[in-house]
């Protein structure tokens, strides 16, 4: 996913989207495509929306990071769920969901390997942190089950 605005970034997100933005040298985004390839994905379903081009120029097919890249172009925001649906004309297999602005070194290949052994419908890779407030909580059962999803403070139910 490489859509969003990066509005809490701005300005240093008003010429380029976030998950251009550089870090260690090279956008974010390319990090995560390279992440991708680490892990056997080679087939990159690319959703973009704000400035779209300068993804779609940086990263062309993908050819160049081993990779094969399409894109899904958003005409308006329609956020995560939005988003991936719709992507769905190039989804007809199992499929990973990524942001394209986070910095990351989980193990892909476990993530899928949990999800196989579990034969679960859907896998949704979490991390404890000091305050989940920020990011939203999640309530799981001792057999890591999600019992449900707790609002963050702001939030509408």
């Amino acid at each position: 996913m490489a859509g969003g605005e990066g509005t809490r970034l701005r300005p240093l997100t008003s010429n380029q989207p976030k998950p251009m933005m550089p870090l260690v040298n090279r956008p974010m985004m390319e990090h995560i495509v390279l992440l991708l390839q680490q892990h056997g994905f080679d087939d990159i379903v690319v959703t973009v929306a704000f400035l779209a081009n300068h993804i779609r120029t940086y990263f062309g097919d993908g050819s160049e990071f081993g990779v094969r890249m399409v894109y899904a172009t958003e005409e308006t925001p329609l956020g995560t769920a939005g988003s991936v649906r719709n992507a769905m004309d190039e989804l007809d297999e199992r499929f990973l969901v990524i942001s394209g602005d986070v910095l990351t070194d989980i193990d892909l290949s476990e993530v899928v390997a949990f999800h196989d052994r579990r034969g679960a419908l859907a896998t949704i890779g979490l991390t404890a942190v000091e305050n989940p407030l920020e990011f939203g909580i999640v309530i799981t059962a001792e057999d890591g089950a999600v019992e449900r999803f707790g609002l963050t403070p702001g939030e509408d139910a």
